[in-house]
């Protein structure tokens, strides 16, 4: 049978008396009196059914199960006291929580986060991410999702205008079968994301490519693992524009085609009215805005010979 866990000012009584070898001294660090300390030794005792002490003339000495309990009971203490200190201590902030898709997290947010962190060093930010979570249970500041910028009873800021991309890696479209028109995809593997309304069979219609079957393919949950598919060559995803301008960039996937389609959905920085009284939540919201805006305006200009490689 299990010892019972004893009392935590026990504990502390213990182990400042352990460290410094005299029941004075430990009761003047506890702000208790040294027959406060005592009693509460033996009663530590008592529930152990072991002695930790012996009494000498000149001091204290700790028995050989004292020096075997003193090390743990130290440890335990000094983390408790340090976890107390972290999360309830003066002066301290309690965190934004900014719940995000985790695609935009990934693709997007992430290589932007370390500027915000300089400008804002002293905002505590806690990341969650949206894909485990139901809207109506989200407890964020903010949220990043993905739609078309209506949910009753919140506000919401567009953060990208997308088009959609048609991605696959370098060698898939330089292989066989070729891969030169949308016809083309006929021959080829789509992957499809679960969730989004804009999807194969929209862009194929709007391609003029109505006779690819836009059912076949692998399908995912997230556009994530879409895109990791298609960087390993074994098929081709349909991006979001705003997701894969860093991959087309650097040459991790490629855009066969030349045409894009513009999606009505995008993705939105949402929060109740409310949230912004918090004077965190109101400089990430007004960063990201910013973010944002700068992005559309550095790829709005570009042309769509931009995504063809």
């Amino acid at each position: 049978m299990k010892k019972r866990l004893p009392p935590l000012n026990w504990l502390r009584a213990f182990e400042a008396s352990a460290r410094l070898l005299n029941f004075t001294h430990a009761a003047q660090e506890l702000n208790l009196t040294q027959a406060a300390i005592s009693q509460q030794l033996k009663a530590l005792e008592s529930q152990l059914g072991a002695a930790l002490f012996k009494r000498l003339p000149r001091g204290l000495e700790l028995t050989e199960a004292g020096m075997s309990y003193f090390p743990v009971v130290r440890e335990s203490v000094e983390r408790l006291a340090a976890a107390t200190d972290e999360i309830f201590g003066q002066g301290h902030r309690s965190a934004l929580i900014v719940r995000s898709s985790l695609v935009f997290f990934t693709h997007w947010l992430a290589m932007r986060l370390p500027q915000f962190r300089r400008l804002y060093p002293q905002i505590n930010l806690r990341i969650a991410s949206s894909i485990w979570v139901e809207d109506s249970e989200s407890d964020a500041d903010l949220d990043i999702r993905y739609g078309q910028g209506r949910w009753p009873g919140l506000k919401s800021e567009r953060l990208t205008w997308d088009t959609l991309v048609p991605v696959c890696s370098a060698a898939l479209a330089a292989g066989e079968p070729p891969l030169n028109q949308p016809q083309d995809l006929i021959r080829h593997e789509l992957l499809h994301v679960l969730g989004y309304e804009d999807g194969w069979g929209y862009w194929l219609k709007k391609s003029g490519a109505e006779d690819v079957d836009s059912s076949q393919g692998l399908q995912f949950d997230t556009l994530i693992s879409a895109l990791e598919v298609a960087e390993l060559g074994q098929g081709i995803a349909l991006a979001r524009s705003s997701l894969v301008r860093h991959l087309l960039d650097s040459g991790r996937l490629v855009a066969p085609f030349g045409s894009e389609v513009t999606t009505k959905e995008a993705f939105y920085l949402v929060y109740a009215a409310h949230s912004m009284v918090n004077p965190d939540a109101a400089a990430f919201a007004e960063w990201l805005c910013a973010e944002a805006t700068d992005f559309r305006n550095a790829t709005k200009s570009g042309s769509q010979e931009d995504y063809e490689q």
